[in-house]
């Protein structure tokens, strides 16, 4: 089975030019494979091979290495409304980012492997089954994103590339940690009539999307933003629209 070629195009995780190990002893096999992909992901896919980590966003990970290695899923199925993302709202009581809609996902465990080559692939399934109840046997990974740094809660993340191929039920597993799970459109996200720019109290702005689940701004809200982007989905909206974030956001 061909490899996608995604993982190579961030050379922070696999080395330029070079895919992902296929297996690590002890540990679950995790394919990557932009395979059998359905015609209106391939955009997603052709981006995630070139995408550069600078194009993403402007906060990179430290050049010392320091930073929580993380993962989230970026899973794209095939709804009713058509394609469609699977979200999640943070439960409240979190210590980082509580509250707000996000990617499944967390930071890496040691069971899951190297953070350098497929550590962050088994993370991001990981995370999704324990959040939403996923069942990753469904789920065909397609490619990686570059690594990018979350600066106020010092999160190393890589973006993992999902295919729904068997969608399962999803539902808040653990209330302690998610408030609510589920899907939207992309037609919704590219709507222009949806889109924002969020402004932060302390003065950072930065895209946002009004969802009827709450705002989606922040981390998540800048990977979509920059997959519609890349993937030539986006729409002409007015990013002189703005959204004032709570002063405790």
């Amino acid at each position: 089975m061909r490899r996608a070629s995604a993982p190579s195009a961030t050379s922070e995780v696999y080395g330029s030019g070079a895919a992902p190990p296929a297996d690590v002893p002890g540990l679950p096999l995790v394919n990557v494979t932009d395979r059998g992909l359905p015609g209106w992901l391939e955009p997603v896919a052709a981006a995630a091979r070139s995408v550069r980590p600078e194009q993403l966003s402007a906060f990179l990970p430290p050049a010392s290495g320091s930073g929580r290695q993380s993962a989230v899923l970026v899973l794209f199925g095939e709804g009713t409304h058509g394609p469609e993302l699977l979200l999640m709202e943070r439960a409240s009581s979190l210590r980082s980012h509580a509250g707000q809609i996000s990617f499944p996902g967390g930071a890496l465990d040691p069971e899951d492997g190297d953070p350098l080559t497929t550590g962050p692939l088994r993370t991001a399934l990981r995370e999704a089954e324990e959040e939403t109840g996923l069942d990753p046997s469904g789920v065909q990974v397609f490619g990686v994103l570059p690594r990018l740094y979350i600066p106020v809660s010092g999160f190393v993340v890589t973006p993992v590339l999902g295919w729904w191929r068997s969608p399962s039920p999803v539902g808040a597993v653990d209330q302690g940690e998610t408030a609510s799970v589920f899907t939207v459109p992309v037609a919704y996200l590219t709507d222009p009539a949806n889109r924002a720019t969020s402004v932060h109290p302390r003065g950072h702005r930065g895209p946002a999307f009004l969802l009827e689940e709450g705002l989606l701004w922040g981390f998540t809200a800048g990977v979509v933003d920059k997959v519609l982007h890349f993937a030539g989905w986006e729409r002409p909206w007015d990013p002189s629209r703005e959204v004032p974030l709570d002063w405790h956001a």
